[in-house]
């Protein structure tokens, strides 16, 4: 009985992958405005009552794959963050931002598509300010940590700054999103990063 509760597990898992892989492909051919359920079921190679068990509809399958991607950024967010002084944070904090900005790069043409979606699709709209709180927590969870070790300033609330922080990162993702940035990757990373160090952390 085991067995084949494993062996129906393991198609099931198949089949949502297969459907995951199709919708990717249809999406980046067709946008998001364009492409349909039908092409990616049809795609994906599965029957239509099989495809809605997985999902609820393309907007449901980006959403997904919208987790997918980010979830890669939130890694760098997640990257250990422990300084002993100000010099520290700012190191640390420079690398995340350019492994962020970098990232924004590498998966342009996903990031193109999820603002496509983000601007037509109140779910994926939704689902985007969901992502978007996520990294907010995780950067105000730094700076308290650096607030409660004496290294960044005690008189600024840390989550808004962990969310000016966020805005900052994103408005340069989506610029280099669409090619409009005018420097590198590594002089917007380091600029911002200075900035925002220099205003957190006081020299000593």
């Amino acid at each position: 009985m085991e067995k084949i509760k494993d062996r129906r597990h393991l198609r099931s898992a198949v089949t949502r992958q297969k459907l995951l892989e199709a919708a990717k492909e249809v999406f980046l051919e067709e946008g998001f405005q364009k492409a349909t359920i039908s092409q990616i079921i049809k795609k994906a190679d599965v029957g239509y009552g099989t495809a809605y068990v997985h999902f609820e509809g393309k907007e449901d399958l980006l959403s997904v794959l919208m987790e997918h991607v980010m979830e890669q950024f939130y890694e760098i967010a997640e990257i250990s963050f422990f300084p002993k002084s100000k010099a520290e944070a700012e190191e640390i904090i420079q690398k995340q931002t350019s492994a962020f900005l970098k990232m924004a790069e590498a998966e342009r043409k996903m990031l193109q598509l999820f603002e496509q979606a983000i601007g037509v699709s109140a779910l994926i709209s939704e689902k985007w300010k969901m992502i978007r709180e996520k990294f907010i927590q995780r950067i105000s969870m730094d700076i308290a940590y650096s607030q409660q070790n004496g290294l960044a300033r005690t008189d600024v609330n840390h989550e808004l700054v962990a969310r000016g922080w966020f805005f900052t990162n994103e408005m340069y993702l989506w610029e280099i999103v669409r090619n409009e940035h005018r420097s590198s990757v590594e002089e917007i990373a380091e600029t911002i990063t200075t900035l925002y160090t220099t205003g957190l952390y006081p020299d000593r």
